[in-house]
């Protein structure tokens, strides 16, 4: 099961804006922001809670969250900084605790933790051993590390032994970090294409994306946010998968209009 989502769901930018027709990115004009998970929901089957690496919502928002989207949705959480960026995996117990006690009114629809650590972390096995050890069996967890040090055989072992996933990412088309399974579903962040308009993905590269798959379950997140680049990509993605036969979570269908006055030349639009 291919499951596609974006980084986040509250962008200005994907309502319609000056656009006569209403049609936008993905958000109709005049809606209302408190009804965008809704709206998202309802095309997307899963999305990253980006904005709590920034700042943890309380447990009463992971509650009102679940309750505003469908049975089978699933928010892959990112931890917060406080863990991976102050504490830089020192001393997790706590973090760790605060955490899961605010995510778990999630419910069934917790997906995987995203451990993204700061580049200038350097390889600390022990550390990450540690935090590790503090997720329960029924919590998955992808780590992202972005230096260098962490892509050893050793690391690789340690993600397999607590069934961590390493998340691949990219940026600008190209893998940036070794394409290690090590756990029984797969993470996937796509932060910046090399298409144009920027910062979209070429058909190429995301093609690439679905040959070097082959997971069981993926979850693939497009971070490339700006002027709806992601929810574009998202719904290309897509198409070639269906194309492929590649079992697939709800993503918005896309289409392009031309020679439309309204839309003008070229215009994506999400249906």
């Amino acid at each position: 099961m291919l499951r596609i989502g974006t980084s986040g769901w509250q962008y200005r930018d994907w309502r319609p804006g000056r656009d006569a027709d209403g049609t936008g990115y993905l958000y109709p004009a005049g809606l209302p922001q408190r009804a965008w998970l809704e709206h998202y929901a309802a095309r997307f089957g899963v999305v990253e809670v980006n904005n709590a690496f920034y700042r943890l919502p309380e447990r009463d928002t992971f509650a009102r969250w679940r309750d505003q989207t469908p049975d089978g949705f699933r928010f892959a959480v990112k931890m917060s900084r406080y863990l991976t960026h102050i504490k830089r995996l020192r001393e997790p117990a706590e973090p760790v605790a605060r955490f899961l006690s605010r995510a778990e009114a999630l419910g069934d629809k917790l997906g995987p933790v995203l451990l993204q650590l700061p580049p200038t972390l350097r390889a600390d096995l022990a550390a990450l051993d540690a935090t590790l050890r503090e997720f329960p069996e029924t919590v998955r967890v992808t780590v992202e590390p972005r230096h260098p040090s962490w892509f050893t055989p050793e690391c690789e072992e340690l993600l397999r032994r607590h069934q961590a996933a390493l998340c691949w990412a990219d940026r600008r088309g190209r893998p940036v970090t070794p394409l290690w399974r090590t756990a029984d579903f797969g993470y996937l962040r796509l932060h910046e294409g090399a298409g144009k308009p920027w910062p979209r993905y070429g058909r190429a590269a995301l093609r690439s994306w679905l040959d070097r798959s082959g997971i069981p379950e993926m979850l693939v997140f497009f971070n490339n946010d700006p002027g709806g680049a992601a929810v574009i990509d998202a719904g290309v993605m897509a198409a070639e998968a269906d194309r492929r036969g590649i079992p697939i979570g709800p993503v918005p269908r896309i289409r392009s209009r031309r020679n439309s006055p309204s839309a003008g030349p070229d215009k994506t639009i999400v249906q």
